[in-house]
């Protein structure tokens, strides 16, 4: 008779579960007169109320793939965050600032669902990369501020607890400042995505130029000129080797921050790219979970 071996198993991680295609609002744009936007939830299993990630996906401001980052978001999940990562509307068929609308629509309904989705609505945080981090950055800076904040019409704020802003933009005519002239030359030019978001399609009813081309609605654009006492404490991320967005971006907003007397802290990564593998490593996963569980109280 063959024996069975015996697997003891210490239990460390919670039950998760998948709720994915939940639209959370439905809004305008060029292409389809209403758009869902879905949001993809990790729920991990508990008896009691969990903090809420909202993760705000990059993609150039022309791409919104909530499937994105899987990794951040499972081990987050795996602490007993509730996670949500979203899809937003983007270039062309939309512009500034309407991805704000949608991040702070996307914080305002999770909020309002907190007890189905077993949330503790004071405990709210955002985490964008890239372009996602730009946003995140704007939620943050405008935390609880009606300023875009004009999506569906739900009694709850957008006031988060936190955010983490991973390589994102702080200045939309900087971003490219570090690099080379040829760079700068097509950042500035008038078909960069950057123009396209702030000054729209001119043959649609945008305007015509390069980002530096209005310099007001430039200035409108930026998270930097928000801050005010009310600003939501801040996790700043950047790889020294980025060569999409310049890691004189986030010091920029980290020196403003620090500046107004806002919680901030700023973390380089030596050697780390864009959204390369180095954003995957525990190093960088347990450090954004260890800010957010700072910041639960």
């Amino acid at each position: 008779m063959f024996e069975s071996k015996i697997l003891n198993v210490t239990i460390r991680k919670p039950k998760i579960h998948f709720v994915p295609d939940v639209v959370y609002s439905q809004v305008p744009t060029f292409e389809k007169p209403i758009q869902p936007l879905q949001m993809d939830l990790l729920i991990p299993q508990a008896s009691k109320k969990l903090p809420a990630v909202i993760f705000v996906t990059g993609g150039g401001f022309m791409s919104a793939n909530r499937a994105r980052m899987p990794q951040l978001r499972m081990f987050l999940a795996e602490r007993n965050f509730v996670v949500a990562s979203i899809n937003y509307r983007t270039v062309p068929n939309s512009r500034f600032p309407q991805p704000i609308e949608d991040v702070k629509s996307a914080i305002r309904f999770i909020k309002a669902n907190a007890q189905k989705f077993n949330v503790d609505a004071e405990k709210v945080f955002v985490i964008g990369d890239s372009a996602g981090g730009y946003l995140t950055a704007f939620a943050a800076v405008t935390n609880g501020d009606k300023i875009f904040n004009v999506g569906e019409n739900l009694d709850v704020s957008s006031e988060i607890a936190a955010a983490v802003d991973l390589y994102g933009i702080s200045d939309l005519t900087k971003i490219a400042d570090d690099f080379s002239d040829d760079v700068q030359s097509l950042y500035n030019s008038a078909g960069s995505v950057t123009a396209l978001f702030v000054n729209g399609v001119p043959a649609f009813g945008g305007v015509d130029g390069g980002i530096k081309a209005h310099p007001l609605a430039a200035e409108r654009a930026n998270p930097i000129n928000y801050i005010t006492k009310n600003s939501a404490p801040m996790l700043l991320m950047h790889g020294t080797a980025d060569n999409v967005v310049s890691p004189a971006q986030t010091d920029l907003l980290f020196q403003a921050l620090k500046n107004r007397g806002v919680e901030a802290e700023r973390y380089l990564i030596p050697n780390a790219n864009h959204a390369d593998e180095y954003w995957q490593q525990d190093e960088v996963l347990e450090l954004i979970a260890d800010f957010l569980t700072r910041h639960l109280s």
